[in-house]
């Protein structure tokens, strides 16, 4: 017998060993306003058929917790491959990033002609046919050579390289019904459980719905991002220029002795796309409504300052003169600053910000006044005023930087003519495989663990324990202005997972098992074991990788 304190119920029971966790869910009698899809075993995400042989702490989760997302999604992924390949056979499934509250996806058909709406709706009527047929998804734990041969011979050579690069000796893959596949995370146990998604044609592909977080019980309501999905597509030429789809396509290339120039080609790609902005800049700062001010924000870790010093280097060699504000340092006085329920401080909400008196300054500034500006002393929480003064003349314009620098009512007084809006994001383009997409907030949270540690602000436990806070700020102050932008910044990286695995590895071993926070320090250690790892050395001292790297 094994014994068993379910952490939902605060119980402990004894089973006999090898008791599912499915099995152990039903005598718990765990409640809750939604379905479980998964659990948390010491501290490790896992499937309901996960079998138990010793003493455990068990955690039972819905979709609401972002692991327990991570399983019904990747269960989607599984059940829209299947009803493809059944409707229409020798099609390929490509899923290849977020987008709209749900995942951008490609149907290639086997005669190469475009999907039509008749296409995604047997495509959808399979799905549902299969979820109303709640059959099982089968796991499989095998040597790694023969889960290699099994997919080449379906002719998943995404797969293949990936699995060939990994250097693990076992793999486990799924089936469903007759047909295999690959994730790199646990499934529901049955199709049943895939209850709430939609799919709708969507640009030239298809988009899978999947629940809302708030509520898992309804679809996530649909968000038209028309620019976003644009800079996606500009990630995708990047890498059609660099010859590379998938992670076992980098880690080919890596050890081939190509690192070195992919490297090259990276960074020539981004500074390209930072001098298309400055010349943009320059055109229409010397137009005939002329812009005064440059608008910069992105969410943690994008690569905001390293950015803003790059383009104002372009800048300069358009002939203009920048000048750089942060909204950070128009930060209310510490006391001042508004307060969480459980009264730890809001550091990302807007009223964080004095935006009456940035504004104000901002507007004195375009009329051409000098202004005292002031500077947030972090360790006394207190804004100061230590002799720093702007005047914009000539030749001159402001950049203003922060996370809140996009929100209309930091700028309201100031015509849309003056203002030119740049967004910044890790819009990663690489996938694992084709039917694994990589979280884009993946690149971010890595960058973060690794600066902090570096810098001794936090622990990989204190990054991982705050940024669930961070996520949820983002999406409440910061995304809701994304698409008014104009112009995006894709801050990823390429080959970034290569060069933060070598720094991350370490930090993220020194989590605790014991502690809530090893289960994603558990996923990002499992995930970045894909990369063959690449030394930093060759990475320019100017690439924004350096921002979180160090050097």
């Amino acid at each position: 017998m094994v014994q068993v304190f379910c952490k939902n119920t605060q119980e402990t029971k004894r089973f006999p060993e090898g008791t599912s966790l499915a099995q152990m869910l039903t005598e718990f009698k765990c409640q809750g306003p939604y379905p479980i899809v998964s659990a948390k075993v010491n501290n490790v995400s896992q499937g309901l058929k996960f079998k138990v042989y010793q003493n455990k702490d068990i955690e039972f989760i819905d979709a609401r917790e972002p692991s327990g997302m991570r399983v019904y999604c990747r269960s989607l992924y599984f059940l829209l491959y299947k009803a493809a390949c059944d409707v229409l056979p020798g099609s390929k499934l490509y899923i290849e990033h977020p987008i709209s509250h749900g995942y951008f996806c490609h149907i290639r058909k086997a005669d190469d002609t475009e999907i039509t709406p008749q296409d995604i709706a047997l495509v959808e009527g399979r799905m549902k046919e299969l979820v109303e047929k709640d059959l099982p998804f089968h796991r499989y734990d095998v040597q790694t050579e023969r889960a290699i041969k099994e997919f080449k011979k379906a002719g998943f050579e995404d797969k293949v390289r990936l699995l060939e690069t990994s250097g693990e000796a076992y793999t486990d893959y799924y089936t469903l019904g007759d047909t295999a596949d690959y994730y790199y995370g646990k499934l529901v146990p049955s199709t049943g459980y895939l209850k709430v998604w939609g799919l709708i044609p969507y640009h030239d592909g298809v988009l899978l719905q999947v629940p809302s977080r708030e509520d898992p019980s309804r679809i996530a309501a649909f968000v038209d991002q028309p620019k976003t999905f644009e800079m996606f597509k500009e990630a995708l030429r990047w890498n059609i220029i660099m010859g590379l789809n998938t992670v076992g396509d980098v880690n080919e290339a890596f050890l081939s002795g190509r690192a070195s120039e992919l490297i090259q080609i990276a960074e020539a790609l981004q500074e390209k796309k930072i001098v298309q902005i400055a010349e943009e800049i320059d055109r229409r700062y010397h137009s005939e409504t002329p812009l005064q001010v440059v608008l910069i924000t992105g969410p943690s870790s994008s690569g905001k300052t390293t950015f803003c010093k790059r383009l104002s280097i372009q800048l300069k060699a358009c002939g203009l003169h920048p000048m750089s504000v942060s909204t950070d340092d128009y930060f209310v006085n510490r006391v001042e600053t508004p307060k969480f329920p459980d009264g730890s401080y809001d550091f990302d909400n807007f009223e964080t910000v004095d935006h009456a008196l940035m504004e104000s300054d901002i507007m004195k500034l375009i009329a051409g006044e000098e202004v005292s500006v002031p500077e947030f002393n972090f360790v006394t929480g207190l804004r100061e005023y230590n002799g720093k003064k702007l005047k914009l003349g000539d030749g001159r314009i402001l950049l203003v930087e922060g996370i809140h620098a996009l929100n209309p009512g930091l700028t309201s007084q100031i015509p849309e003519s003056a203002k030119f809006k740049i967004f910044i994001n890790t819009l990663t383009g690489t996938l694992l495989d084709d039917h694994n997409s990589i979280p884009t907030s993946d690149n971010r949270l890595l960058r973060r663990i690794v600066r902090d540690y570096n810098a001794g602000a936090f622990t990989a436990r204190e990054s991982i324990s705050n940024w669930q806070n961070v996520l949820n700020a983002e999406q409440k102050w910061i995304y809701p202005f994304q698409e008014t932008a104009d112009v995006m910044f894709n801050s990823a990286y390429l080959i970034e997972f290569a060069v933060l695995k070598n720094h991350a590895e370490p930090i993220l071993r020194s989590v605790p098992q014991n502690c809530p926070e090893f289960a994603e320090a558990h996923r990002l250690l499992k995930f970045i074991h894909y990369f063959t790892p690449v030394p930093d050395k060759e990475i320019p001292a100017t690439s924004l990788l350096r921002e979180f790297i160090g050097g």
